[in-house]
């Protein structure tokens, strides 16, 4: 496994749906919370601030549910990353029990035009450090 970041979250009553367990809509702003804080991390000494990145696609397995006051640890790291694409994998633990797990591929953008920015030796540097 590349490296490994991890984040910690607690449910709380608002994450919950008529069902009582975790909205799966949840799960993908968890996912932005995550890879913008594990991105904000990798470039803490270089902001890349040139660069910005957006959803391309989202692929989520849901396993096992989480409930009210569950502590919540989310594990991330980069995939394949080519052209101005990128795959991000994450997997949302309970203690050590595996409840979801999701790719995420991002486009990376120029922050000035929008447009995509072929993702080059500075951006791979700081998603694949040695």
């Amino acid at each position: 496994m590349e490296s490994v970041f991890e984040y910690k979250l607690k449910v709380t009553s608002e994450d919950l749906d008529d069902l009582n367990h975790v909205n799966n809509v949840v799960y993908v702003k968890w996912m932005d919370i995550v890879a913008f804080e594990h991105w904000s991390f990798l470039t803490k000494e270089n902001p890349l601030k040139q660069y910005i990145w957006v959803v391309l696609k989202h692929e989520i397995e849901y396993l096992k549910q989480a409930v009210l006051g569950d502590e919540i640890t989310v594990k991330t790291w980069v995939g394949e990353t080519r052209g101005f694409k990128s795959e991000r994998f994450m997997e949302f633990y309970k203690k050590n029990e595996l409840l979801v797990k999701a790719k995420t591929v991002w486009g990376m953008l120029d922050e000035k035009t929008y447009k995509p920015a072929r993702i080059r030796k500075d951006v791979l540097e700081v998603l694949y450090p040695s």
